[in-house]
């Protein structure tokens, strides 16, 4: 499947496009080719359940006429001179947009850097039938695991290439492999399910089928039995998994579309405290083996590591070439591509970690609650507002009493961001990183 990709010919298809756009009368035009293959395996209850295998090939021209601009997709290549001519033809009668055009020759990337982000190690639908099946038996082991929710593994490559009319032409290859268990405890209408994985670049980072199994299996039976808790208020610790999210939550907020429209709860508070101090919140597109790791955006852009957050303080947004003109900025290679363009957004994100673990923490806090999972998306972006269903543990004397579900966690991102401290035990397996993280005074919704 390797060999499958061939860069050189995603790099002739897009030349193609953006000569046939040139020639059908596009003042400037990109186009990006992409092609990924994945194979996977689900099992369950030791038997296979369902094998995957699928390929896919697609190309994007986008094309301008001044400030006009329009883009046209294809999963073929059989005759580039008519992709274009519907390109231009559609330009030519859409809007103008003012901030409309390819990137600042002079911000493009000249060199691209050296990344680790292609594992040549192929795995057969056998080799990953006997990880998932390794992982649910691991699962299944654990006392009080009743049954399996299914286990699964993969593997992905993809190709991508960027080719524009003023110059610049890029392409890299990634891979990307995965393992998941779901497991059961209890019985009837006590059942509670909990799972573990792991994603990775490398086949070698990949943690062992059996740990993950057995983590999936601890973490389900350790939820049997939740209580209902009254309403209180309460400090928060949330374990990694779920500390993720406020990473989401920070990328919205200080997305340069958003600033742009007004829409984000941070618009005014560039180089101002958002966090306490000592909190530090890093952007690095070239972070080894990462997620998120590429040599260029979706521009042509290089990027380089940005403390969004520096010692609490804002002091980015992220940036794609048209949100920059709209603000009187300058890119900082966070295009992304989607749709009829580009759009800014995240990298690998981390948020860096503090000296407690979470232990420490709940030691430190006395009595309060562990978010170990989180329900619905109850966040808005324009005022902050936080409203989240979430399960998890109460702890009392710093240590663990019960397992708790059906609450709702209520506050203001503004004001949660500033109590947030960090824990020690940062995951950074993800392009959303964070450690535990601890938060003070929020008001738990329950019985």
């Amino acid at each position: 499947m390797t060999q499958a990709i061939d860069k050189s010919e995603l790099e002739t298809r897009a030349a193609r496009l953006v000569e046939a756009a040139l020639k059908a009368g596009a003042d400037a035009c990109d186009a990006v080719a992409v092609t990924g293959m994945s194979l996977s395996v689900e099992v369950r209850e030791g038997k296979v359940e369902e094998t995957d295998r699928a390929e896919g090939d697609d190309v994007t021209l986008r094309v301008f006429i001044g400030r006009r601009s329009a883009s046209v997709s294809a999963n073929t290549m059989d005759d580039p001179a008519a992709l274009a001519e519907r390109a231009v033809a559609m330009a030519r009668v859409t809007p103008e947009d003012p901030y409309a055009g390819l990137a600042d020759p002079a911000h493009l990337l000249r060199q691209l850097p050296e990344l680790d982000l292609l594992d040549t190690t192929e795995l057969s639908a056998a080799d990953l039938k006997d990880l998932a099946l390794a992982a649910e038996a691991a699962g299944l082991d654990v006392a009080g695991v009743s049954k399996s929710g299914g286990a699964s593994a993969s593997w992905r490559l993809g190709g991508m290439v960027l080719a524009t009319s003023h110059g610049f032409t890029g392409a890299y290859t990634t891979s990307r492999y995965g393992l998941s268990m779901t497991a059961v405890a209890g019985e009837g209408t006590g059942m509670e399910r909990d799972y573990d994985y792991d994603y990775q670049t490398f086949f070698e980072d990949m943690e062992d089928a059996a740990l993950i199994g057995r983590r999936a299996g601890e973490r389900a039976v350790r939820r049997l039995k939740p209580q209902k808790l009254t309403t209180r208020t309460a400090t928060v610790l949330y374990e990694a998994r779920a500390a993720r999210s406020f990473l989401g939550h920070l990328a919205g907020a200080i997305n340069g579309a958003a600033i742009a429209r007004g829409t984000s709860f941070l618009k005014d508070r560039m180089n101002q405290a958002v966090f306490a101090p000592g909190i530090r919140v890093t952007d690095d597109p070239l972070k080894p083996r990462g997620a998120a790791t590429r040599p260029f955006d979706g521009e042509g852009l290089g990027g380089v590591p940005l403390d969004m957050i520096e010692d609490g303080i804002l002091r980015h947004w992220y940036l794609d070439s048209a949100t920059a003109r709209e603000l009187g900025l300058t890119p900082n290679g966070r295009a992304h591509r989607g749709g009829a363009g580009t759009s800014p957004g995240a990298t690998n994100l981390t948020l860096h970690p503090g000296s407690d673990s979470l232990e420490d923490m709940m030691r430190a806090a006395g009595s309060g609650l562990v978010v170990t999972d989180l329900i619905g998306h109850g966040v808005n972006g324009v005022t902050g507002d936080y409203s989240r269903g979430a399960s998890g543990f109460w702890f009392e004397n710093g240590e663990i009493v019960m397992p708790v579900s059906e609450i709702t966690i209520a506050g203001n991102l503004k004001d949660m961001f500033a109590r947030l401290r960090p824990g020690s035990d940062l995951d950074a397996r993800y392009s959303a990183a964070a450690p535990s993280i601890a938060i003070e005074g929020l008001t738990i919704a329950g019985a």
